[in-house]
This record gives structure tokens, sequence and C-alpha cells, in this order.
């Protein structure tokens, strides 16, 4: 038997514990990349879903990939890693240390090392120190900021951190990465760090404020693209392609490569990164985010949205549901309605393909509006506090 595909709620968590009509199958169009008009500029990375920039993970679909430079601090001993997960509902630099190949600087706290524990909504968590590194996205300058490098042996881990990461390749949520590139709506994370007395196993780690060190979104540092990015990914045919690619453009209205055009609505959201999403007349926080591989809401019904019998966590119905939700502002306004499809999870995961727009899986009182959402158009992530012309963040619009 085929292993499960795995369902992947990749929302960073910001409390002390933890972010057409047819058949539900169809062929679609195995092996076949889909590829979105390409972007000129210094301020753009290819995002590779479950392509080239990816390690090859059949069990894990919908992954967005892309490629990262990192520089040991003030010199031009430089790196570029591959298998960088693109993250719009976290922030920060989270690279796994055995990909790591340029010595970085440790940050203190006290007279201790800092080292951070975050977890994610799907029950995984990193854990490792925070180190200084220069951080160089597409041809934009390089940045001095605070990354997360995860390493479980480090320390004494936090018995907060559960579930923790520690290759990039034995876990099935890690889905082979070698790290996150959070690029969300804040300047930096609210992650729980730690104190430890040294970085061997075991060294004792006490809770710690990161004193200006938090793991930081390497956008928001930028000169002058700062205000946020935008992902532009290609639609996905019914029934799924083998992979698909598309662009992060740094920078919004910055750039002749990122002007706004009309129609395009900002909806605000608030200090979780949340809007308002009501689906099926139940209003829900909201929250977009290119780190879970589907639709994640909750299941009225076990008849509407059947459960998927190989693929846990996913929604099987017998044939594809077009539905529609509404999203809404934080403050209120504005609303505006998004149709959506789900199809059954076990006969689109039985092709060749990995990327699909019409999988969903459950969630408890959220509604993620997961890849499969920014499939075919722009979605614009507005940075708390900076201005661009759809507002001033935080905003996700589209």
């Amino acid at each position: 038997m085929k292993s499960n595909k795995i369902a992947v709620v990749l929302f960073l968590m910001l409390m002390v514990l933890a972010g057409c009509g047819g058949s539900g199958g169809g062929s679609g169009s195995p092996g076949l990349s889909v590829e979105g008009p390409p972007v000129a500029g210094n301020n753009v990375l290819t995002i590779s879903v479950n392509g080239s920039l990816c390690s090859d993970n059949p069990t894990y679909p919908n992954e967005p990939c892309v490629s990262v430079t990192i520089c040991a601090p003030g010199t031009t001993n430089c790196q570029t890693i591959n298998d960088i997960l693109l993250d719009t509902a976290s922030y920060g630099l989270r690279i796994f240390n055995q990909a790591i190949m340029v010595p970085l600087t440790q940050v203190t706290s006290g007279s201790g090392l800092l080292a951070e524990c975050v977890n994610y909504g799907d029950g995984s968590s990193t854990w490792g120190p925070v180190q200084m590194a220069s951080v160089i996205l597409g041809n934009e300058p390089a940045v001095q900021i605070p990354i997360q490098v995860v390493n479980q042996n480090f320390g004494s881990p936090s018995t907060l951190c559960t579930s923790k990461n520690s290759t990039p390749d034995t876990s099935p949520f890690e889905a082979k990465r070698n790290g996150i590139l959070g690029v969300g709506l804040f300047v930096q994370d609210t992650g729980q760090y730690f104190s430890c007395s040294g970085s061997a196993s075991g060294s004792p780690c006490t809770s710690a404020t990161a004193a200006n060190a938090n793991v930081s979104n390497p956008v928001a540092a930028l000169p002058v693209d700062n205000n946020g990015v935008i992902v532009q990914l290609p639609s996905v045919p019914a029934g799924g392609a083998g992979s698909a690619s598309g662009s992060l453009i740094i920078g919004i209205g910055t750039q002749t490569n990122n002007t706004v055009p009309s129609g395009v609505t900002a909806y605000g959201a608030d200090q979780r990164a949340e809007i308002l999403t009501t689906f099926n007349g139940i209003q829900y926080a909201g929250f977009i985010d290119t780190g879970s591989n589907g639709f994640f809401f909750p299941n009225p019904s076990a008849t509407q949205f059947p459960a998927c019998t190989e693929n846990l966590g996913w929604y099987c119905p017998p044939t594809v549901m077009n539905l529609s939700a509404t999203n809404t502002g934080a403050s209120g306004s504005p609303s505006g309605i998004v149709s959506f499809l789900i199809g059954n999870a076990d006969s689109l995961f039985s092709t060749s393909n990995q990327v699909f727009g019409e999988v969903g899986g459950s969630a408890v009182n959220s509604f993620d509006w997961g890849l499969p959402f920014f499939f075919g158009r722009s979605v614009y992530i507005g940075i708390n506090g900076t201005s661009s012309s759809l507002g001033t963040g935080p905003y996700w619009a589209y």
C-alpha cells in the first residue's frame, strides 16, 4: 500500500503552546509542469511547487520551495540553499543545521546562548539556536538578521517544544526540506526564547527574552522593497499536475514589476495575522498560508465532507464540490466571496501528480486558505506598519 499523503497546516502558533465539476478523481495532467509568466527583476525569487527546487517526496503534495543565500556575517563566504519552504503565515528564516556550511555568529542572552522553540499547527516544532546571518533573497542587498538554526541537539530543548524536527529527511512534516522562509505579515516572530548555558546536548536552558534579537522577516529588513511580497502562481488543471512554478516578488508598488493593478482588494488583518472567514453560516478566524498544503476548515457534517480512508486528515467527497466562503477584513470590512473546490483526495493522490488545486482537510475553529488558494491569482502580503497603495499593513490582498 502506498504511503499516506501528509496533510500539513504550517501556521506559526503565537501562543505559548502550539498556525469545475467532474469526478472526485480525474487523471489531471501527469508529469505536466504548469508555469506562470516569467517576472524579471532583482527582487524576484522563483517558486517551485514540487519541482526543481524541492527534494522529491511523493508523500508531500503542494510544497512551494524557494532558494535562499546565506553568508557568514560581514563576509563573502556564502552558500545558496534550495528546498526552503515558502511560508506566508510565519516570520523569519529557519534552516536545519545539517544544511549550513558557512560559519554563523551565535546570539547571546545574558551569560548564555539564545535558543528558540516554535510550534506549528501541524503538531511539529522547531528548536535550535538563534544565530546571525547575512541573508540574500534573489538579487536584493544582503541583510544581516537573526535566523533560527534548527538543531534538536543544541542544549536541552524545552518541554514546550514537542515533536521536534530533527533532520531534513526524517519527519514527514518536514517534507525533506532544508528550512522555512517566513515572509508573513509581521517584522519578527514571537516564539518562545531560552538562554542555554552551552551548546552541548543536555546543557540547561531557561526561559528568556530575545532582547531585540527575535528571528526576523528578511523582507522587512531590506532598504527599499520592505513593505511586503506578492505570490504569483499559475492555475492548476482539474486533477492536478506534476509540478508548478511561479514567482515571489518582493515589495508592493516599489518597482515596475510589483505595481498593483486595479481591482485588488485588501483585507486588513489583526495582530494574529487573521481575517474573518464565514463558511456554512459560521464565522471563523481565517488566514492565507502557502505553508499549508490544502484548504483546511471545520467539517460541519461527516456526510457533507466524508473523511478519506487512506489519507487521514483529508476530505474525500464522491464528486468534486463547488463551495464558497466570504472573507472579511478583521475590522468588519471589506467583504468578498471566494469560490473553491474540494475533490476526493484519495483519488487525486493515487495519480502520479503532486500539485492539486482542489484538496482540503479538517481543521478546528479556523479556516486556513492554504496553497490551493494561491493558484491562478496574485496574493499580496502587506507587512505590519508599512504602506503601499493598498493601505497600511498588516493586510492580505488579492
